[in-house]
């Protein structure tokens, strides 16, 4: 049976939807960097997305071809997530879509070397005639960390963002939004195929202890 990361580290990709602390740890991952509405046609995410997993799935069948990776076991593609941002606010500002800046990301295996992640880019291109240029080898640890499961449309997150801030502040802790420190979604449902009031969002924000 093919390793489920979701079914595997549910601490990371099931939590409950009352928040919770966690401790994430470095993960690596394909990613690709844009600007701009998510939900626009002609868009940079749309053209993202088919950059992360046709990356993903070319990894994923690597099995088949010519180019053995060390250590492969079979595997489910994880989720997309995203790290997302606007310049000059802490979190984000649901109302200013076109103002997003983001990081769209798949998760990779750890078995995946830069290496590996430069030959399926090189891979992806040459089979699918397109540009992968744009996509990356990703490091991140985001550390300490407050999450919860949204349940409903992307833009009612704030109503699961407000209960984190304040079981946050319940505990003497604050966010902890920087550079390298985003808010961060991951989906566990196809907007395509589930209705809105259906939608499954791991929301999570970096946060840190108060000082005094």
């Amino acid at each position: 049976m093919a390793f489920d990361y979701k079914k595997e580290y549910r601490e990371f990709y099931q939590p409950g939807k009352k928040p919770e602390l966690i401790t994430v740890p470095k993960m690596n991952y394909i990613a690709v960097r844009g600007k701009g509405d998510p939900n626009r046609e002609d868009g940079d995410y749309k053209s993202a997305l088919s950059l992360l997993y046709g990356i993903a799935f070319t990894i994923k069948m690597s099995k088949r071809g010519a180019h053995p990776i060390e250590g492969y076991f079979d595997y489910v593609v994880p989720p997309l997530e995203g790290f997302w941002h606007q310049d000059g606010i802490d979190g984000i500002d649901y109302s200013r879509k076109e103002d997003f800046q983001w990081i769209s990301v798949i998760r990779l295996p750890d078995f995946v070397s830069e290496e590996d992640f430069a030959w399926a880019r090189e891979e992806a291109s040459r089979k699918k005639q397109q540009d992968f240029s744009k996509a990356e080898f990703l490091s991140i640890e985001e550390g300490l960390c407050v999450q919860c499961m949204h349940v409903g449309s992307y833009d009612e997150e704030p109503e699961t963002t407000t209960l984190m801030d304040a079981y946050i502040e319940s505990l003497g802790y604050e966010n902890d939004f920087g550079e390298a420190r985003l808010h961060h979604e991951i989906y566990l449902s196809d907007p395509r195929r589930v209705s809105k009031e259906k939608l499954r969002t791991v929301i999570r924000h970096p946060i840190r202890k108060k000082e005094g």
